[in-house]
């Protein structure tokens, strides 16, 4: 054939051998996925990059692997990459010009890696658009050095690494930036950081060390979460006529002192200060009793520029607009009343959380609450009573979850949830309420009741009535209810059979732990989903359970020694989770532990506490380890206390045959034991 004539051939062959060689001559090729222009390479024990890969590539990925330095050379054969990840390798070092061809990168991973030096590496990066520099070793000197001239930068993550000082030179550069991510370092001052961040929305500063934060004037910022730092104080500044854009401020798990002073225009609408030490301090102004006390607190040099601003601490213009506020959340502070009319002015607030705080009386009716709540929780407060008017609870129109748990709650408002038509969700568990017979609700005159009388109120799902030291229900407690979730548990001694059986259709959930139930019918509760049966001293399981589609079972803490093979079989290929420590049970008869071991649909809560007795005390039933086996469903123990006789008596009857036959052996044995000579 012409030499001519094999041109086009070559030229067909051309692309394949372009394909083909570079799998022959690097065999690191191999341990790559490649998916049109998307090279997987993670977890290849690598520790170069590799070059034998197509050069039209736009997306590398090289995480989990064992490289130590990028070269100046190792991305030459990539132009094109757009996005390249090397997060969790032992990089330690960023050659000068390891980027010098890599113009159209715009996302770059180097988490979780050693570096601890700063480099120019990056200067070249000017589309680079997201870093993540997270977990590595750098400080503030080393951090600002790597960020130089990145100017179309818009997402950057610094958390994890050994920042303490930001100030205006540390992200001066960065004018694109819209997210910043800062967590898990030592900062304890971020003096004018972000003045040359104009476009920055969200700033996340959360696990530092930062004492406050005064002065505060990003009206661009969208979300800040300052959560878990040492902050005492939080001000904004006062004198901007601006709209600031902040709309969640997550200043939780702090040190703050008082409500924080928010901005005098804003649209906030989450609004999160849970587990601080803030209290209104309002009522002091009204009861100065001492000259020589003050009501006023200044702050000296917030900036140089500024002169010493002396601030009324409960001042009612200090909460700044709080208008727009949908979530507040003040769980874990020391709060005991609000201001006058603070509550007023968030007429869109939704979720209202103050457990665990001080209050002692709820005044529903001068707080006046919009009627866009939805969600109020001031359980585990201090509260003795509740104040509403029937015109204050009709308000409450939207009203869905309210929790008044773990309070001394003993008397109520007459129609305290009747009252409310969205009702759903109602907690008045460790209170001393009562539940009312129906004659007692329909005779009373009182505005207020020891009792509550929960029927017809059509609207509500769930009830939960834990440890209200209830020791009847009315066989009419629950009609015309739809309830979905009931929780009885500790209330010791309650009687539920006859009560309950009207919400058979519906019930879902079921507590009913340590009421001392026993021999309760469960066979009609079809749609029953959970049961809680804990710390009823039960020494059977109630076969009633067995036709239920059960996917959560509490059997803690009763006297089970073991449970049938036939009900264990019939369970567990309907159970999801299920609870079973605090039980004797019998190492002897664990067939039912196998058959839940053995399916892999059930979490086993506490498997490797759940302990049984064996011949030599107790043992972790998990561990297999036990004394004991089974021989047609006998223990061998059984057994042994019938062969221990034979054996003794055999061993006996062996010893006298023996000296039979050896007399002389006997007397030699009595004569040196009995017959020794005396000295006198």
């Amino acid at each position: 054939m012409p030499v001519h004539g094999l041109t086009p051939i070559l030229l067909c062959l051309l692309p394949m051998w372009r394909i083909l060689t570079p799998v022959a001559s690097h065999p690191h090729h191999s341990r790559c996925q490649l998916i049109q222009r998307t090279a997987l390479c993670n977890d290849a024990e690598l520790s170069s990059v590799p070059v034998g890969l197509p050069d039209n590539i736009e997306e590398l990925q090289l995480n989990y692997n064992h490289i130590k330095t990028l070269q100046d050379s190792a991305l030459l054969h990539y132009p094109s990459l757009k996005t390249l990840s090397l997060a969790c390798n032992s990089l330690e070092k960023l050659e000068s010009n390891t980027f010098q061809n890599s113009k159209l990168l715009e996302s770059l991973n180097l988490a979780n890696n050693n570096l601890s030096s700063g480099s120019l590496a990056l200067k070249n990066l000017h589309g680079l658009k997201a870093l993540d520099l997270s977990e590595n070793r750098l400080d503030d000197e080393m951090a600002a050095t790597l960020l130089e001239n990145l100017t179309s930068l818009e997402y950057l993550n610094l958390s994890g690494n050994l920042l303490r000082r930001v100030d205006e030179t540390s992200f001066k550069d960065l004018h694109q930036l819209k997210e910043l991510d800062l967590q898990r370092n030592f900062i304890f001052e971020i003096d004018s950081a972000f003045d040359s961040n104009s476009k920055l929305q969200r700033l996340n500063l959360a696990f530092n060390y930062l004492p406050c934060l005064t002065d505060f004037h990003m009206t661009q910022l969208v979300v800040l979460n300052a959560s878990y730092n040492i902050i005492e104080w939080f001000i904004s500044r006062q004198d901007l006529n601006d709209t600031f854009q902040l709309e969640t401020l997550d200043l939780s798990n702090n040190r703050l002192l008082f409500f924080p002073f928010l901005p005098s225009h804003s649209r906030l609408r989450n609004l999160h200060l849970s587990h601080n030490v803030i209290n209104f301090y309002e009522r002091l102004s009204h009861n100065v009793t001492n000259p020589n006390s003050t009501t006023t607190v200044e702050f000296y040099n917030l900036k140089s520029y500024m002169q010493n601003v002396t601030a009324q601490l409960w001042d009612d213009d200090l909460h700044g607009d709080i208008s727009s506020l949908e979530i507040l959340d003040l769980r874990g502070n020391q709060v005991d009343s609000f201001p006058e009319g603070f509550i007023q002015k968030m007429p869109k607030l939704s979720r209202l959380q103050m457990c665990i705080n001080c209050l002692e009386t709820l005044n529903l009716t001068a707080e006046q609450f919009s009627g866009s709540l939805y969600e109020l929780d001031v359980s585990n407060n201090r509260l003795k009573q509740i104040l509403a008017d029937e015109e204050t609870l009709t308000t409450l129109s939207n009203l869905t979850y309210f929790n008044l748990s773990l309070n001394g709650l003993e008397r109520l408002p007459l129609g305290l949830f009747s009252s409310l038509p969205s009702i759903r969700s109602v907690d008045l568990s460790y209170n001393n309420i009562d539940i009312c017979l129906s004659e007692e609700a329909e005779i009373t005159t009182h505005t207020v009741s020891s009792c509550v009388d929960w029927n017809n109120i059509v609207s509500l799902r769930q009830l939960y009535l834990k440890g209200c030291n209830l020791k009847r229900i009315p066989n009419s407690a629950f009609r015309g209810l739809l309830l979905t979730h009931l929780e009885l548990s500790d209330n010791p001694g309650l009687n539920v059979k006859e009560s309950i059986q009207s919400l058979s259709r519906t019930l879902q959930h079921l507590g009913v732990g340590n009421t001392h139930i026993h021999g309760f019918d469960f066979s009609r509760f079809h749609s029953l989903k959970s049961l809680n049966i804990s710390k009823n001293s039960l020494a059977h399981l109630p076969p009633s359970l067995l036709n239920l589609d059960l996917k959560v079972l509490d059997l803690r803490d009763n006297r089970l020694s073991t449970i049938h093979s036939a009900h264990a079989a019939a369970l567990a290929p309907k159970l999801q989770t299920v609870f079973l420590t605090g039980n004797p049970f019998n190492c002897c008869q664990t067939e039912w532990f196998r058959t839940f071991e053995t399916t892999r649909t059930i979490s086993i809560v506490g498997q490797s506490e759940i302990e049984c007795e064996d011949l030599f005390g107790t043992a972790r039933i998990s561990d297999h380890s036990f004394s004991c086996f089974k021989e047609n469903g006998e223990s061998i123990f059984w057994y042994i206390l019938l062969l221990l006789p034979v054996c003794v008596s055999f061993l006996g009857i062996s010893i006298i045959v023996f000296l039979t036959f050896k007399p002389k052996l006997l007397q030699k044995s009595i004569k040196k034991k009995c017959f020794k000579p005396t000295s006198y």
